[in-house]
């Protein structure tokens, strides 16, 4: 799979002392950090780049959420991918 595809992430990380929303910011900063293209949305943060190099920050993402006080975490993916490369752009422009 060495096409661009597009990767929807969503981390829902659970701690009886941090709130959520400063953990999934450690997720953000680390797909961020990749270099990779990135949109993030309400619910998840939609990544582009190959499957590879995707999948590498997402284990790099969670990672990051137990660094900051995660207990435990609920990941959902979900992958668009084609014969040829997917874009952010292309689906996103007529909105923006």
């Amino acid at each position: 799979m060495n096409k661009t595809v597009n990767i929807a992430l969503q981390i829902l990380p659970s701690s009886k002392t941090i709130h959520p929303y400063t953990i999934v910011d450690k997720a953000i900063e680390t797909i961020a950090a990749s270099g990779l293209k990135y949109k993030v949305t309400p619910f998840e943060t939609v990544i582009e780049g190959t499957y590879d190099e995707i999948m590498k920050v997402i284990k790099l993402a969670q990672e990051a959420c137990y660094e900051a006080g995660a207990e435990s975490l609920m990941t959902y993916i979900k992958i668009q991918s084609s014969l040829n490369d997917v874009s952010i752009k292309d689906k996103m422009e007529k909105y923006e």
